[in-house]
């Protein structure tokens, strides 16, 4: 090949080359047009409910999150919380709290946000069902048990919360060795004497898209709240559409409802998420028989823009879920509290 066209070709290729070097940023996604469709109401039972001793508000839903801080110690938990409500210009009714199986309730941080008037879900990991059942982990289940306890006011408490995730399998064995140790747990709990706990049962939406997560159910005596988590992070659909399969089969029983964790992705741009948090209020609006909601103010380490969810430095979406924090329906008057623990 002659010299000349040789080169000719070599710049050619560069420069085609150097067209995805140099793109521009892809634009904000555009919200879907269900965005702005009249909300999915599904869950439309207003109760009132048996909730356990934390207590479903008569009318609206209680607003909470969590917050992840920039270190954990109690500072660190004390000023995101207190970062998020200033920003808010109001006081979480809820503070989500993740635990390690070993790990135990009423820290410094816990008993100072019970004492600011929000109350606590924890959402404690615990571990190998099998071994739960078999009584190895007793003591430790006892502790917790009496930490819970010396709280003295009522806790909703996700046990394994996602024991539908498929990385948890191993752990779980199969929903009905979960079952046995939400029963053995709830068994130890009650022997400690423990009457402030509300038992909240919390899959994913994904486990009600797939079918798998309802066979984890333990059964309407042993459950005070029902739950999900969801999330438009890979996938961009409006929250109804998402935890729809969830919502339906939740409406069939009488039980409050409490979205452990939502949130939207930074993937999906600020327009997006905006929209996307306002149809999340019109959709808990509109399924009465929810009653709390809390948003997974975070964006865990490692973690792409996908599955990333901190709003704080977006103010659009931000603006928007302000908005939902002040709506009237999102400040309930706190429901009297039961069963508070004196000893």
């Amino acid at each position: 090949m002659p010299r000349p066209l040789t080169a000719l070709l070599i710049v050619l290729v560069l420069a085609l080359a150097g067209c995805s070097w140099s793109r521009r940023a892809e634009p904000e996604p555009t919200p879907a047009p269900d965005l702005t469709s009249p909300p999915t109401a599904i869950a439309v039972d207003p109760g009132p409910f048996e909730s356990g001793p934390f207590a479903a508000p008569a009318t609206g839903a209680y607003v909470g999150a969590w917050i992840k801080p920039a270190e954990f110690s109690h500072g660190g938990r004390l000023d995101a919380v207190d970062g998020l409500e200033n920003g808010l210009g109001r006081r979480l009714d809820i503070i989500n709290t993740y635990r390690r199986f070993d790990e135990m309730v009423g820290t410094k941080a816990d008993r100072q946000f019970v004492r600011q008037g929000s109350s606590l879900m924890v959402s404690w990991a615990t571990g190998d069902t099998r071994s739960i059942v078999a009584g190895y982990h007793d003591q430790l289940i006892r502790h917790q048990a009496q930490s819970i306890r010396a709280l003295k006011r009522p806790v909703l408490l996700r046990m394994r919360w996602e024991m539908d995730r498929p990385n948890l399998r191993a752990q779980m064995w199969s929903p009905q060795d979960f079952v046995a140790a939400w029963k053995h747990v709830r068994a130890v709990f009650a022997a400690e004497h423990v009457t402030n706990v509300s038992w909240v049962w919390c899959p994913t939406a994904e486990g009600f898209a797939r079918g798998e997560a309802p066979a984890f159910y333990p059964g309407d005596d042993q459950v005070d709240w029902t739950c999900v988590d969801v999330y438009a992070g890979n996938l961009f659909q409006p929250i109804g559409a998402l935890m729809g399969p969830f919502l339906r089969w939740a409406a069939q029983r009488h039980k409050p409802i409490v979205v452990g964790e939502f949130g939207v992705a930074r993937a999906w741009g600020s327009a997006g998420r905006a929209a996307w948090l306002r149809d999340a209020a019109r959709t808990f609006k509109a399924n009465p028989q929810i009653k709390a909601v809390a948003y997974f103010e975070s964006d865990p380490e490692g973690n792409g823009p996908n599955q990333q969810f901190q709003l704080t430095g977006d103010p659009a979406a931000f603006k928007a879920f302000e908005a939902l924090a002040r709506d009237r329906w999102f400040n309930p008057p706190r429901a009297r509290k039961r069963s508070q623990n004196p000893g």
